[in-house]
């Protein structure tokens, strides 16, 4: 099944002043969610044991603490998340909203 990356489908999870959450529904053992950090926010930073993922970043720009390292994102960029790894989105852009994917096995449970 062929999407388009700005119009997944699925189910918003979460929806506030901070992000929009959109969970794909289509695929039955991996999750692929759209997540729209607005300008001047962060994600909870947060870590979850016995579960891996990967964020492609889509549009804008801002930074990514993965453990201990921050360090730049970019559209186009692709960070990999170990098992159990704390890890936080900061959009640092008074203007422009922040938008990846985050792809991952199981259910969620962040």
């Amino acid at each position: 099944m062929k999407v388009n990356i700005d119009d997944l489908g699925g189910t918003v999870v979460k929806n506030n002043e901070t992000y929009t959450v959109i969970d794909n529904t289509h695929l039955r053992d991996l999750v692929v969610s759209k997540t729209t950090l607005h300008p001047m926010k962060k994600t909870t930073g947060h870590k979850h044991a016995g579960q891996e993922e990967v964020y492609y970043f889509i549009h804008g720009r801002g930074k990514m603490q993965l453990e201990y390292n921050t360090f730049s994102v970019w559209a186009g960029d692709v960070v990999l998340i170990p098992d159990g790894a704390f890890h936080r989105v900061i959009n640092e852009s008074s203007v422009e909203d922040l938008t990846f994917l985050c792809v991952f096995s199981g259910t969620r449970s962040h």
